[in-house]
């Protein structure tokens, strides 16, 4: 049988990218699982499209690989009807059919990459980890998380219905940056790199306040902070 996470958000390691794993042949799953693993990833297996369906609907993945020929559901049909509903997550696709054809469908389908089978597992693991590098489009200039609307075209947040507060531009850029990498931790030089990037006389300092005015403007008096804090770790929106 196959080795499962049944609990999987409760087992999960903050900081460690999380990827779904939907393949049949139970020998490939483990031997790509092991890799994966032995690369600091951490795995859920399933093995047929209807697992691997209810599993995306969790949104518990940083990313999904999945076989096209799963019993019960196709990977395909599993990928078209995810991103129909607005998934957004980088999909790999696996295949045993390797003409341009079925890449072109595959692709087309909505797929961020395909690997055809067999496949050099060094490959395998260098998309993974091309995949995981880009950022996530938000689906709309709109977010809404609990009673907080974030309106990012306008530059605004608003709680409960009460008057919107305007955010300055450096607010609004760590904001988004935390939003695209929901349930991901970051360090306040990793995001002085990321968001403050061309700015080389900024610091740490900048950062930290930064977020100490952005928290004043959307956090509710009495209430835990929506920016999430581990002092080893960094911060980050659940």
């Amino acid at each position: 049988m196959y080795s499962k996470l049944s609990h999987y958000s409760d087992k999960r390691e903050h900081g460690m990218p999380r990827i779904l794993l939907a393949e049949d042949d139970e020998l490939v799953a483990e031997t790509v699982a092991d890799a994966l693993r032995l690369a600091k990833y951490e795995v859920e297996i399933v093995e047929n499209g209807l697992e691997a369906e209810a599993c995306l609907k969790d949104s518990l993945y940083d990313i999904a690989i999945l076989d096209r020929g799963l019993p019960e559901k196709d990977g395909l049909e599993v990928l078209e009807n995810y991103r129909a509903s607005g998934g957004t997550m980088p999909i790999l696709i696996l295949t045993g059919k390797t003409t341009i054809e079925n890449r072109v469908e595959g692709l087309e389908t909505g797929a961020d990459d395909y690997i055809c089978k067999p496949f050099a597992m060094d490959e395998l693991l260098a998309r993974v980890r091309s995949l995981l590098r880009r950022p996530q489009p938000l689906m709309t200039n709109e977010v809404q998380i609990g009673g907080l609307k974030i309106d990012l075209q306008r530059g605004t947040v608003s709680r409960d219905g009460e008057p919107a507060i305007s955010l300055l531009a450096k607010e609004i850029a760590l904001l988004e940056f935390l939003l695209r990498n929901r349930g991901k931790y970051f360090t306040a030089i990793e995001i002085l790199n990321k968001v403050w990037a061309s700015e080389s006389d900024s610091t740490e300092d900048a950062v930290r306040q930064c977020f100490v005015r952005l928290r004043k403007k959307i956090d509710k008096p009495g209430e835990d902070s929506l920016i999430k804090t581990n002092r080893n770790m960094g911060y980050m929106i659940e």
